[in-house]
């Protein structure tokens, strides 16, 4: 009797696993009715319906497309239309002639580029900045970001993200007065405390050796809050019950933050990095401009000041052009070597 049953319990099985069979490959034929009659339909009724679906898309998802429109219409007009001025580059160009009537001259900006002396030493400059600029200028705000998100005091944390953000609002020629003011050898207060213990005055920004830290620090004092907001933004979309499983494992809090909040915020960092690498070589022409002068030259002359003597000061807008064509190329290029080494830890853009 208990062979029997068991023999029948079997062939219930088998029965049922049939009928769910049959009724999933009947359920796959009429989905894939439809999609046989348009391969077998005429390319004019496809066209119709694609060009159908495609409004109807466009219908349901207008405000987004309308909203889509100012940030499309900025590359467009600051973006792309300026790259038609890359021919002035490889021109002899006159601003009497104009873009096309001036003479093709091919490379030889950029062969005098490559073979004046000052280039290198902008370059230089320009790379070291960047370094530093990655090394201590980019984790500063993932720091910031990880102790906010730390803090559980509410109101606290609003009024820290509020103090932090401002700094973000204040032009470069309001701090860089500061940053004068700040450091001045007879009325900042950096040098009143070296002169209560006894030293003489240090000139700061007539020193070569310390003008890097200083442009370096402003910097990340001036954008750090600000570019908390999209590390807390990723930090606000990762699961609690992570949180709550480490809590159980016996996790503590630095450990949550090594184990849950960094691998969670990972590739946020990874794309900021990659396209931080596109501007490798710029480093902004007001705040080395409000700051450098003739001591601090070999130090602080970087791509955008080289430019602007060559270009505004000098009147030689081709060299200028070339100038920043390298730059872009540059960028582009590490750009792509920087996606690449990405792609070895699973977190390339494309």
């Amino acid at each position: 009797m208990k062979k029997q049953d068991s023999r029948s319990e079997r062939l219930q099985l088998m029965k049922q696993n049939v009928r769910s069979y049959a009724a999933h490959s009947t359920r796959e034929e009429v989905a894939f009715m439809p999609h046989q009659e348009t391969v077998n339909a005429a390319p004019g009724t496809r066209r119709l319906s694609s060009q159908g679906s495609l409004s109807s898309h466009l219908i349901r998802h207008k405000w987004l497309y309308i909203f889509l429109i100012p940030g499309c219409s900025y590359l467009l007009i600051f973006k792309y239309i300026p790259m038609f001025g890359i021919l002035i580059a490889f021109k002899d160009f006159s601003l009497v002639r104009g873009i096309w009537d001036s003479p093709w001259i091919g490379f030889e900006n950029f062969q005098y580029l490559f073979q004046s002396a000052d280039f290198y030493r902008v370059l230089r400059n320009s790379l070291i900045l960047s370094f530093y600029h990655i090394v201590f200028g980019f984790p500063a705000p993932i720091v910031l970001a990880v102790m906010l998100n730390e803090v559980r005091h509410l109101m606290f944390k609003k009024l820290s993200q509020t103090v932090l953000y401002l700094p973000h609002f204040i032009s470069w020629v309001v701090l860089a007065g500061m940053v004068i003011n700040f450091l001045s050898p007879s009325t900042g207060p950096i040098n009143y405390m070296i002169k209560d213990l006894g030293y003489d005055a240090v000139p700061f920004l007539l020193k070569p050796e310390y003008f890097r830290t200083i442009l370096v620090s402003a910097e990340i004092w001036k954008g750090a809050g600000w570019g908390t907001i999209i590390y807390l933004a990723a930090m606000a979309g990762i699961d609690p019950s992570l949180y709550e499983s480490a809590k159980l494992d016996g996790a503590s809090r630095f450990q949550q933050i090594g184990y849950v909040t960094i691998p969670s915020i990972a590739t946020t960092i990874t794309v900021l990095l990659v396209l931080q690498m596109g501007h490798v070589l710029d480093n902004g022409f007001e705040q080395v401009f409000l700051l450098y002068n003739p001591s601090t030259y070999d130090v602080a002359d970087v791509f955008e000041t080289y430019t602007y003597r060559i270009g505004l000061i000098d009147g030689r807008m081709s060299f200028a052009a070339a100038v920043g064509m390298f730059k872009g190329v540059v960028g582009l290029v590490m750009v792509l070597l920087a996606n690449r080494i990405a792609r070895f830890f699973g977190k390339q853009l494309w």
